[in-house]
């Protein structure tokens, strides 16, 4: 399976989960891909924004993630970093509740969305389980997120993460960047 080329930015607006925004820019690292970006958003009366930079491998796993938050309380940085095997760590420190991560998702980006696709690379018809390294927005805290994706059609995936009781579609543009994740954010270039 073969994607077509990243762009060199994508942007997304929040839906009805939240009020807000994002932008992203791609760029090649060390054979892989560095994702740098900001979304800020209004939710639950809350306002925050979150600035990060991922980078994944030639494989579309992810290798870190570093991310701050602002919100009312003051400023918060995490790092997170993976061996490309599953093995995390989070601001230095051993998170063995990550093991068998090969993604970053995080709360607040639409774009994350796009890293399981491209590391899958799953056929139509096929599925597969993708915990992530699930990093909230407002305190950057960092848990096991258990995730799993079908490819419904060329450029659809039928999405399901059960502790947060969503079962959706998602649908992706050529580049398996999301345009539409139904209550959470619609592509806006």
């Amino acid at each position: 399976m073969t994607f077509a080329p990243l762009p060199e930015t994508a942007a997304w607006r929040h839906v009805t989960a939240r009020t807000g925004f994002e932008v992203a820019y791609f760029r090649p690292h060390e054979g892989g891909h560095r994702i740098e970006g900001c979304t800020t958003a209004v939710e639950d009366g809350r306002t925050w924004a979150v600035d990060y930079t991922i980078e994944v491998d030639t494989s579309w796993t992810t290798r870190l993630a570093r991310v701050t938050s602002r919100t009312v309380t003051g400023t918060r940085r995490t790092f997170l970093e993976s061996d490309g095997r599953g093995r995390w760590q989070v601001d230095g420190s051993p998170a063995p509740d990550l093991d068998g991560c090969l993604d970053v998702d995080l709360e607040s980006s639409a774009v994350t969305n796009t890293l399981p696709v491209h590391r899958l690379r799953l056929a139509t018809g096929s599925g597969a389980p993708a915990p992530a390294a699930y990093v909230r927005a407002l305190d950057l805290s960092a848990e096991r997120l258990d995730q799993h994706y079908t490819r419904a059609g060329d450029d659809t995936y039928d999405y399901a993460a059960p502790v947060f009781e969503v079962a959706c579609r998602l649908h992706y543009d050529p580049s398996a960047l999301i345009l539409d994740y139904p209550g959470l954010a619609t592509r806006a270039l």
